[in-house]
């Protein structure tokens, strides 16, 4: 279980989050909605130690943890950004791959593998030696999904997942999320602006309002 508590982060004198609560049970998706600016991104960074917080707590399973300083040997958080990040110049493999053997310092023959796995499941088994500038935008998706999975985190968070993605595509990732939902048990919090896409996946919405300054 996840939990923050009286979390709270100011851009300057500007309040986004004020002292903001939340409790999210084991291997539920969880959407993160709200208008344009009302601090739905910068939670989610906030989490994954993008961002500093200002005051708060963030607990995982009773025990207190600090997002910008990850634990040795234990990844809680992972995370899919809205412009997938990947590294032009490697490919889909070797960016699945980079972290688990640098981060976790996996041998390359089992990072290979979990890799392939991943790309098994998310039907991107041919797409293993090619660049992204090769790849349809839902492709990347999830590649960056896959290279997020391949540290074995405990929460998958995702920014914007369907931005980009026209309807038939946006169905496709909704499958993989609830289909990582039921396969790997992983709990996953999703920021959208998309209210049909939250309702369609999620377990649980949880509205973030703007805040005056």
């Amino acid at each position: 279980m996840l939990e923050l508590k009286n979390i709270t982060k100011k851009f300057g004198s500007k309040v986004i989050l004020n002292k903001l609560n939340l409790t999210i049970p084991d291997r539920q998706i969880l959407a993160i909605v709200g208008s344009s600016g009302a601090g739905k991104t910068t939670l989610l960074r906030c989490l994954n130690g993008l961002e500093k917080v200002d005051e708060g707590h963030f607990y995982w399973n009773n025990k207190e943890f600090n997002p910008t300083q990850p634990r040795q040997n234990e990844q809680i958080m992972g995370v899919v950004f809205q412009n997938y990040e990947l590294f032009p110049n490697l490919t889909v493999i070797d960016n699945i791959t980079l972290a688990p053997t640098l981060v976790s310092k996996e041998k390359l023959s089992v990072a290979q593998e979990t890799a392939r796995k991943l790309l098994n499941e998310l039907d991107l088994v041919n797409a293993e030696q090619l660049y992204p500038y090769q790849l349809s935008g839902g492709q990347k998706q999830r590649v960056a999904i896959a290279r997020a999975m391949a540290m074995k985190p405990r929460i998958l968070c995702y920014d914007e997942p369907t931005s980009a993605l026209d309807p038939a595509l946006r169905n496709k990732i909704a499958d993989i999320i609830l289909q990582l939902k039921s396969q790997n048990q992983i709990t996953q919090i999703i920021v959208t602006h998309d209210m049909e896409f939250a309702n369609q996946i999620a377990d649980m919405v949880f509205t973030v309002n703007a805040l005056d300054k």
